[in-house]
């Protein structure tokens, strides 16, 4: 059974980028996204594009009064009631002019339009990299911005169905009856594939469990004096590891004495970096193989929670194995208490069962979101660069990048690949020291 719901933080985004109010926006997102309008606010970049689309639509709502006053009361924007004042305080005081002398409403559409047409790519880093950005960008950009015929269709067209564009703030679309396309994450990316002749199916980077799953593990750690996570890496996969300590509350994860990882050397790089994005003490046990053909992982995680237990007074583990095999050390220490993550695909029906009978709680890491998680991922993939770049020379870049992300065991999907690709290989440069020595360096 998945326990898993939208995610909100792409249409929050959008949502303030075309700006909705603030007090609509809160009632919204504000659950689902703490402190993004903030952070977006504080962003220059978001702020700016903000501005400009609230602009853009209030010139839209009011385009007749707003060229009346202009020529008959000469009442330029920042005199008319219906311009937000403080937008154009903000345009201005980011070094952004959206004061214009001595032309009619038609010019300020224009130049609005060129405005944001010019701004709205520095509004890409805002979006994670498998999101194809460029589908994005359209919803912001009025390809022939200066042609009246297209100026007309799009005051028409929007003035017309103003009660079908998001929040009824304009965005370059063909509106349709679809309820609120910025209703949550998976909604959205949807409708938007489908209005490019393009299909996203990936819901993992848009789901995340539901606040009962959460609540269990937060009921959990606080139940214990100590409370370590068990980790065994083989089994395990580290990304959804991350999404799970991502996407909880930071407060409450942050009370877990430990995160006890037990690794083989045949696992991703990955784990060598988890620690760098927690506050959690990162225990990073390597087991080495008595023969290429067994692994001793299973063994050593029984061993170190065992010793968990007796020495060191720990009542309460958190493990993280699919593993069937683990059943045996959760049965022979009745007095611990033990919560389970496990992934669907690896886990089998007769564990869980055994699980469910010992009142064992047990939820699944596919379950939270995975799509907020682009800082590990690219440390990781930065390092497996790294130590690629003295044999790069004479290979394909991006055969390279797929490289890389095999290495890294992650499955990009195409916008990814083409993101890693311009804005890492792309940009590596010849460096060379006070000896004249040649090396390839990132910028």
């Amino acid at each position: 059974m998945f326990l898993r719901e939208d995610t909100k933080t792409i249409v929050g985004t959008v949502a303030y980028l075309i700006g909705v109010r603030k007090e609509t926006w809160e009632v919204n997102y504000e659950y689902y996204c703490e402190g993004l309008y903030n952070k977006l606010e504080s962003n220059k970049n978001a702020l700016v594009i903000r501005c400009l689309c609230r602009l853009r639509t209030r010139l839209m709502l009011n385009f007749k009064k707003t060229d009346d006053a202009i020529r008959f009361e000469m009442r330029n924007i920042y005199n008319q009631e219906w311009f937000d004042q403080d937008d154009i305080k903000k345009l201005q005081k980011n070094g952004v002019e959206p004061i214009l002398t001595n032309k009619r409403a038609s010019d300020y559409t224009t130049y609005f339009n060129r405005l944001i047409n010019e701004k709205i790519q520095n509004c890409k880093p805002l979006f994670p990299d498998w999101v194809k950005w460029e589908y994005i960008k359209d919803l912001f950009m009025i390809p022939k911005y200066n042609s009246t015929e297209v100026q007309k269709y799009e005051f028409e067209k929007f003035m017309a169905h103003t009660e079908l564009y998001p929040y009824q703030c304009y965005i370059f679309w063909e509106p349709d009856d679809l309820g609120n396309l910025l209703y949550t994450d998976g909604k959205f990316l949807e409708l938007l594939y489908q209005m490019n002749n393009d299909y996203f199916g990936d819901k993992s980077k848009y789901k995340n469990a539901v606040d009962s799953v959460k609540s269990n593990i937060y009921e959990f750690i606080n139940s214990s004096d100590k409370t370590v996570l068990v980790v065994d890496c083989e089994n395990s996969d580290v990304y959804k590891l991350y999404s799970v300590l991502k996407n909880c509350n930071q407060d409450e994860i942050n009370k877990i004495q430990k995160i006890m990882l037990f690794d083989d050397s045949h696992t991703t790089n990955g784990w060598d970096y988890i620690g760098k994005f927690l506050k959690i003490p990162v225990e990073h046990i390597e087991v080495d193989r008595v023969t290429d053909r067994k692994s001793l992982v299973d063994i050593k995680v029984t061993a170190g929670v065992c010793k968990e237990f007796y020495q060191n007074g720990v009542s309460s583990f958190i493990l993280l194995s699919s593993d069937s095999d683990y059943w045996g050390l959760i049965s022979s220490l009745p007095e611990a208490e033990f919560l389970v993550m496990i992934e669907y695909e690896k886990c089998g029906a007769a564990i869980k069962d055994a699980l469910i009978r010992n009142n064992t709680y047990f939820c699944s890491i596919d379950d939270f979101c995975s799509g907020n998680i682009e800082e590990f991922k690219h440390l990781v993939l930065i390092n497996e660069l790294k130590a690629e770049i003295p044999s790069i020379v004479g290979k394909n870049g991006y055969q390279l990048t797929e490289h890389l992300y095999r290495q890294a065991r992650l499955e990009p999907n195409d916008s990814e690949i083409r993101n890693f690709y311009e804005k890492y290989i792309k940009t590596l440069v010849l460096s060379f020291d006070s000896a004249g020595n040649i090396s390839i360096k990132m910028k």
